[in-house]
Parts: structure tokens; C-alpha cells; sequence
């Protein structure tokens, strides 16, 4: 038994570099609100294109 399919898989994987700065303030950002790098990119990713 695995875990349950997903109603939304995510299957495109998107690698993105950057520096020291910017990686602290996410790794900062994320555990102030309990998700992981990649929720909260998806998150800044959808907000950019929402506008």
C-alpha cells in the first residue's frame, strides 16, 4: 500500500538556482509557515501569474 493518488499530481519537475541570500529567506519564510520550498514556490509562482 502506497499513498493515495492525488487529485492534482504534480509531474513537471524545475530546477532554479539561487544564491545565498535568497535561499536563506525562503528557508526562513518556510518554517515560520510550516511548508516546504517547493509549496511555497508553487504559491509565489501562482500569486505572479494570478495578477
Amino acid at each position: 500500500m502506497g499513498r493515495p493518488p492525488s487529485s492534482n499530481p504534480k509531474q513537471n519537475d524545475i530546477k532554479v538556482r539561487v544564491d545565498d541570500q535568497t535561499h536563506e529567506r525562503l528557508q526562513k519564510y518556510c518554517e515560520a509557515n510550516g511548508i516546504t520550498k517547493a509549496e511555497a514556490i508553487r504559491k509565489a509562482i501562482v500569486e505572479m501569474l494570478d495578477k
